[in-house]
């Protein structure tokens, strides 16, 4: 299937798990069946989803603090997905040049959002590359 599209189930998934609470694994399983994936692709699915999950806390203090003037709870879910996502790659995951990330994020936000998505994202995601460290932790895993 490939990464890209691999990324957008995984951005897919994380809008729906804040959408609907429902059982997390049920429904990362429903969506994985969906699909045919590799094997590859299954295993960056799971890594993000559980990884921003995981460190939920740290990337939405990313958030925050370079949306200026924009609180967790007014961003779109769907930006919010896209930044969560990209955030965490950027953050944690060696494989993906920030650059990478950043302009998969904005064609995500692009096909998804409204018209002013993309450089809305493309600016929190610049100021990130930037910091290029998550404040509570400061390191890769």
């Amino acid at each position: 299937m490939g990464r890209r599209a691999a990324r957008e189930t995984a951005m897919k998934l994380l809008y729906q798990l804040e959408i609907q609470k429902d059982d997390r694994e049920q429904q990362i399983q429903y969506t994985l069946e969906e699909e045919e994936f590799t094997e590859n692709d299954r295993v960056y699915i799971n890594e993000v989803i559980d990884g921003v999950h995981k460190k939920l806390e740290d990337i939405d203090k990313l958030v925050e603090m370079h949306a200026k003037g924009w609180k967790i709870n007014r961003i779109s879910k769907v930006d919010l997905s896209i930044l969560r996502l990209s955030i965490y790659e950027m953050n944690f995951r060696e494989d993906i040049p920030f650059n990478v990330s950043i302009n998969e994020a904005v064609e995500l936000a692009k096909k998804y959002s409204n018209e002013d998505a993309g450089a809305f994202v493309n600016g929190i995601l610049g100021k990130v590359s930037r910091a290029s460290a998550i404040p509570a932790e400061g390191s890769k895993e």
